[in-house]
C-alpha cells in the first residue's frame, strides 16, 4: 500500500480526518490533524480583494505580507479584479494556492 503525504495547510481538516482513518499503519509519515483558524474562517465572510488592505489580505490562509503587497500592487496597476480567478495572474499565485483561498475571497 502506498503511503500518502498531506500538507495540513492545503487540505481542509475534515479531509485530513477522513484520510487519517484510511492511512496504513506501516507508513513512516504521520498524519497530523490540526485546525488553523483565522478571522476569515471564524467569521465566515470572504475578504473583498478589491478594497482590502494589506492587513486584511494577510488574514486569508496562505497569503503572507509579500503576497498581500503583490495583490495591492497588481490592483493599483491594472484596476479592480473582475473575477476571483484573476488572482492567478499575480506572480506567486499558483493554481494550487488559488484553490486553497478561493472560498475566502470575493470581488464584490
Amino acid at each position: 500500500m502506498k503511503c500518502l503525504r498531506f500538507d495540513r495547510s492545503s487540505i481542509r481538516p475534515v479531509i485530513l480526518v477522513f484520510a487519517a482513518a484510511f492511512t496504513s499503519t506501516s507508513c513512516t509519515q504521520r498524519v497530523v490533524v490540526t485546525t488553523q483558524t483565522s478571522f476569515v474562517a471564524i467569521s465566515g465572510s470572504a475578504v473583498n480583494i478589491n478594497t482590502a488592505s494589506a492587513e486584511e489580505l494577510e488574514k486569508i490562509p496562505r497569503v503572507g505580507p509579500k503576497l498581500a503587497n503583490e495583490i495591492i500592487s497588481f490592483r493599483a496597476r491594472h484596476g479592480r479584479f473582475r473575477r476571483v480567478e484573476h488572482l492567478m495572474l499575480i506572480r506567486g499565485f499558483s493554481d494550487t494556492r488559488y484553490r486553497e483561498v478561493r472560498d475566502f475571497v470575493k470581488t464584490q
